[in-house]
């Protein structure tokens, strides 16, 4: 896979600063993510302080686009400067493959930790962006959940596996399997916040209704609570008559979890996946990244907003 670069215009833009403040800074024809992540720290350009968060990508419904959107949202999150880990939770590895490896390159995954009880620490790898770590996945996942059934306090395993890393990130983003088990349920009672990611069509509702239900019984079984779900409606088609009725009837059965952003159909996030790529790589300019990052900052001053609503305390914790 060919190295990563930046035009000095991106790379001003990732920055928030002027080209010719760039130049000023460090003058080159292309940077590297390296140079862009070593400049932050000397110009005091970092992003402002939201974290740790750990936010889930979640839909017991296959096919909505998850995996695409979540590395992708995690990778844009790292290049505006923020120290990310994502966690990939399925035993297919699509997630890793995104980020332009393969999981049975990796000897070590989440098992280790879960069930062999080996120190987090130890199965992290690195990305090609500096401040970008991962966990690989690959069919070895497939067992969690049976290995995991007899043991005591199965549901925290992941939550407490974290307390060793969490400091070191400003978000850990995992990226779950369409199912529910055991696995799904860690990532569940570790995440701060759920995003959803849904298609606009009538047998999404079903799926929504099974996930709002387990999110319930989370709370009154587990004492667990969410602060944040987000629903985002991807891969949207405006030229078909059922996916705006589909929107209208999310509109109105979820409003207060509805993101405001809508992730249009676009060729180019396809062709990114099947590269293995993020579409921050793969085309930042396409309408794909554009929505993406539309919705980052969504999300982004809601979180500030609670973090406000909580006072200084609970965004210094």
């Amino acid at each position: 896979m060919d190295a990563i670069t930046y035009t000095p215009k991106v790379a001003a833009e990732l920055l928030g600063i002027t080209p010719r403040a760039l130049g000023g800074a460090l003058k080159k024809d292309v940077y590297t993510p390296e140079d862009v992540w070593d400049l932050r720290g000397k110009l005091c350009l970092e992003p402002p302080a939201l974290g740790p968060r750990k936010q889930l990508f979640l839909n017991f419904k296959g096919g909505t686009g998850k995996t695409s959107l979540s590395t992708s949202y995690a990778w844009r999150l790292a290049e505006l400067g923020y120290g990310v880990l994502l966690v990939d939770l399925d035993s297919q590895g699509h997630a890793t493959k995104c980020l332009g490896f393969e999981g049975e390159d990796f000897e070590r995954t989440l098992l280790n930790v879960l069930v062999k009880k080996q120190p987090i620490g130890e199965v992290i790898q690195k990305s090609a962006l500096p401040n970008l770590d991962f966990i690989p996945s690959n069919l070895s996942m497939s067992t969690v959940d049976l290995a995991l059934m007899p043991m005591a306090g199965r549901e925290f395993k992941l939550r407490n596996a974290l307390k060793e890393v969490e400091g070191h990130y400003d978000f850990i983003i995992f990226d779950a399997p369409p199912s529910f088990g055991l696995l799904n349920l860690n990532a569940l009672m570790a995440a701060d916040d759920l995003l959803v990611p849904v298609l606009a069509d009538f047998l999404s509702f079903h799926g929504l209704k099974l996930l709002f239900e387990t999110v319930n019984s989370l709370e009154e079984d587990l004492g667990h609570v969410l602060d944040h779900v987000f629903i985002v409606v991807n891969s949207f088609n405006a030229t078909f008559k059922l996916a705006k009725e589909a929107l209208e009837a999310l509109k109105e059965h979820y409003p207060e979890f509805l993101m405001p952003t809508i992730i249009r159909q676009c060729t180019r996030f396809a062709q990114a996946s099947s590269e293995g790529m993020p579409i921050f790589r793969f085309d930042r300019d396409s309408k794909g990244a554009s929505d993406v990052q539309k919705l980052i900052d969504e999300v982004m001053e809601r979180l500030t907003k609670s973090a406000e609503a909580r006072g200084p305390r609970a965004k210094s914790a």
